[in-house]
């Protein structure tokens, strides 16, 4: 459905995109994660047409996206990752207002409004306006503002970013549904944990994809051994611990969690130097990476050369 060569995007001397190629089958969820300043938004802006590659093209069903923009906006819809609807309108009037930007007509709108209200629950607030909505409900409404004309590719610049809990689930639901219906949609996220939710994550540092595949097989990649190590004081542990140079240590709460090529040795060599600067350990265990433990490690890699 989309396929990628060689983006890049500079803005002055910052490589935004440096020299990207890839593809994304129909009815896929593709994840792009990383950090601020990866050039995710870069990247969505280009796929949509709205920014012009300094190099590279990109294809959306065998349409060039960038020669041909007018001929691929029925394909596909863009949803920012700031709210960009009118908060001065109501609910049902920006989705008759998207609707009448891609050429419905009224009657059209009004047979999509019972399937848009069903998956966000907004037809209660139909009359309320944009502005006085919660976090979470203007964000079904901008999703639902992007899929009032059945777009067949779904760009989405983390859509639940500042979000509840509650509505985050909601929303990958949507998502999940939509997937059902053969939709392409490729979103980026700064939460790991919906990134597993992906048919495919693409780890996106300086410009680049540094590691493409599944959740599974990205976890999967290093190929050592997880410590979760439980103490009185996370900061002061994580202090001596940097001392051992060779480990990676990521502190999440009271426990410090790193990846070690032998569980028994670095059990010993945390258990010893905690305990000569009087650190209190509540446990040392083996436990399973997590995509998160994952991608600090691989970014820490990249850093590191």
């Amino acid at each position: 459905m989309i396929a990628a060569a060689d983006l890049t995007k500079r803005f002055g001397e910052v490589l935004a995109v440096d020299s990207l190629g890839f593809t994304v089958n129909k009815g896929e969820i593709f994840g792009i994660v990383g950090p601020d300043g990866a050039g995710k938004s870069t990247l969505l802006r280009m796929l949509s047409s709205i920014l012009i590659p300094d190099k590279g093209s990109v294809s959306l069903n065998g349409l060039d996206v960038h020669k041909d923009p007018y001929r691929i906006k029925p394909l596909l819809a863009y949803m920012p990752q700031r709210f960009g609807l009118y908060e001065d309108l109501t609910v049902e009037e920006n989705i008759y207002f998207f609707g009448r930007l891609f050429s419905l007509k009224k009657n059209e709108i009004k047979r999509q409004l019972v399937g848009l209200y069903g998956f966000s629950r907004l037809g209660p607030f139909k009359d309320r306006l944009a502005g006085q909505l919660s976090g979470g409900m203007k964000q079904k409404l901008g999703l639902a503002c992007c899929l009032v004309h059945t777009p067949q590719v779904l760009l989405l610049d983390e859509p639940t970013n500042g979000v509840d809990p509650v509505s985050r689930r909601e929303f990958w639901d949507i998502l999940y549904e939509l997937l059902s219906r053969e939709v392409t949609i490729i979103v980026t996220t700064a939460y790991l944990d919906e990134a597993e939710r992906s048919n495919r994550i693409a780890l996106m540092y300086r410009g680049r994809f540094i590691r493409l595949g599944s959740p599974a097989l990205i976890k999967n990649e290093i190929k050592k051994k997880m410590l979760s190590v439980v103490v009185a004081d996370s900061k002061k542990a994580e202090a001596v611990l940097r001392t051992i140079t060779d480990m990676h240590i990521i502190r999440t709460g009271n426990s410090l969690r790193l990846f070690t090529d032998s569980v028994d040795k670095s059990r010993k060599r945390i258990e010893h130097l905690l305990g000569r600067h009087r650190v209190d350990i509540v446990s040392i265990e083996e436990a399973a990476p997590r995509l998160e433990d994952s991608f600090i490690e691989i970014v820490s890699r990249e850093e590191a050369r």
